[in-house]
């Protein structure tokens, strides 16, 4: 049993971090509102967003331990693929290849259904923390997820198509292949393939999950609960 010492702790600890992460994404989301909404991402302005965003994208890494230790309720493996995908669109993806490469309408797409979905998930979760979440913030976490997600995933998936779009042309690029003295391979090509074929199950998944979470929340559950 833990210590009420630990729990406060822990819940002081979590509290920073979802108030820090409410932060972080305001922040992308008002650097990338200076957009001219052309549909294009410029390159200035993804100079801009690039460390922000791998600085905010990583700190999600935190979620997975969160997770296996019990410091909050989430499933472990949802919340590695949820959180593993977006790192390998960012790292594997906008910072691997040449930004003229880049699928820009992918990016608008994502960051735009990222950032907005964090600023109210995280804050979500902060006010939970205080044992008041008001109606509104509630409704928007598991009501907007339903335009949010998709679009969300179509961004990231542009993104690894234009990705694999450019290993095509460049078989040499971010590849390792035989032979060599460490007798291994490795095809930039066929992981971005691999990955976005892991989006075929799982995507699903996380989507009925968060739909059942709106029943359970908003639905008819919430109201069984309450009488």
């Amino acid at each position: 049993m833990k210590s009420k010492k630990s729990s406060s702790v822990g819940t002081l600890y979590l509290k920073t971090y979802n108030l820090t992460l409410v932060f972080g994404w305001s922040y992308i989301l008002v650097k990338f509102l200076q957009n001219d909404f052309s549909f294009t991402v410029d390159e200035s302005l993804w100079q801009n967003l690039k460390w922000p965003l791998i600085i905010f994208q990583h700190a999600a890494l935190l979620e997975i331990i969160h997770a296996m230790m019990g410091l909050v309720k989430s499933n472990a493996m949802l919340t590695l693929f949820q959180v593993s995908s977006r790192i390998i669109i960012v790292d594997g993806v906008l910072l691997a290849i040449p930004y003229s490469e880049a699928s820009t309408t992918g990016i608008w797409m994502a960051v735009l259904a990222w950032s907005i979905t964090e600023i109210i998930r995280y804050l979500y979760y902060f006010m939970n923390l205080n044992n008041y979440v008001p109606h509104v913030l509630s409704w928007l976490r598991y009501t907007l997820f339903i335009v949010l997600y998709p679009i969300g995933v179509s961004g990231e998936l542009l993104c690894a198509y234009a990705a694999t779009q450019y290993a095509r042309s460049h078989p040499d690029a971010l590849s390792y292949t035989l032979p060599n003295s460490w007798n291994f391979a490795f095809s930039y090509l066929y992981l971005l393939i691999s990955v976005m074929i892991t989006y075929i199950p799982v995507f699903p998944q996380l989507y009925l999950h968060m739909f059942a979470q709106r029943r359970k929340i908003l639905g008819r559950d919430s109201l069984k609960k309450a009488q």
